[in-house]
């Protein structure tokens, strides 16, 4: 499962672009409890959410011109000049060149053939998240694109990834795992197709967040000022998940793990 341990492909950043920072704050850390540290005017308004001082995600203004609110998934690489290089060659597009973020590791953001936009981090002193998989932080990552086959294809020409087929109501899912180790362990994520129910709208990668009880999160969310698109329900096998959006629109979901996976 997704954790801390990161390899070549693993999901080991995730942060919120938002035209309203302040209330993003309020938002999350009202819904998850997370603390929210600044790294001060210096860093444009960037900073993280913690728990216990462990970084879970984090959080910045928009910065590209038309863009909407959203969250980014950021994607483990050894060499990010060389990942770059291969977005191109697929049919990807680089939206933000590589760079070097202050000696804490080397920053690229893309987007793939389909329009779902993710970043690449390269680890330089920051490796990436503090902590994943426990409750409120990142648990699953899933993408959701018109052609999961052909997402797929492009996503292992970049980082070796591996898929396998599971049957799920309407439609057949793909898990995602990392490109080495025991494919099961190695799991991360999923692709979806597009229209399958859960309110996604256009091609995006979308975080789930582990929560202790989605239902009562729900319930805070609406409370905090944001938005139900799939209401709470019980899937065969993985757990009680609800997709949700912040006061700003930013997607992303919650999911109570079946205790038996």
């Amino acid at each position: 499962m997704l954790g801390t341990a990161f390899r070549k492909g693993s999901p080991n950043w995730l942060d919120l672009g938002s035209p309203d920072t302040d209330g993003a704050i309020s938002f999350y850390t009202g819904v998850f409890g997370w603390e929210f540290l600044s790294l001060g005017p210096e860093a444009g308004g960037y900073g993280f959410f913690q728990i216990d001082g462990k970084t879970v995600a984090a959080l910045g203004p928009l910065t590209e011109e038309g863009a909407t609110p959203a969250w980014m998934m950021h994607f483990d690489t050894p060499d990010i000049q060389e990942t770059a290089a291969a977005v191109t060659a697929g049919g990807g597009v680089v939206r933000m060149e590589p760079g070097d973020v202050m000696g804490e590791g080397w920053l690229a953001q893309f987007t793939d053939p389909q329009g779902a936009e993710f970043a690449c981090w390269q680890p330089g002193k920051t490796a990436g998240l503090g902590r994943a998989s426990e409750v409120n932080t990142l648990v699953w990552a899933e993408l959701h694109v018109p052609d999961p086959v052909e997402a797929i294809e492009f996503y292992a020409g970049l980082f070796g990834w591996r898929s396998a087929e599971m049957e799920a109501p309407g439609m057949t899912y793909r898990v995602l795992s990392i490109a080495d180790g025991d494919q099961e362990d190695g799991s991360f994520g999923g692709v979806a197709p597009q229209g399958d129910g859960s309110g996604d709208e256009r091609p995006r990668w979308v975080p789930y967040f582990n929560v202790a009880d989605v239902d009562a999160t729900v319930a805070a969310i609406r409370g905090g000022g944001g938005s139900v698109l799939m209401p709470a329900a019980d899937v065969p096998d993985v757990g009680r998940m609800a997709w949700t959006a912040d006061p700003t629109g930013a997607v992303f979901a919650l999911l109570t793990p079946d205790p038996r996976m």
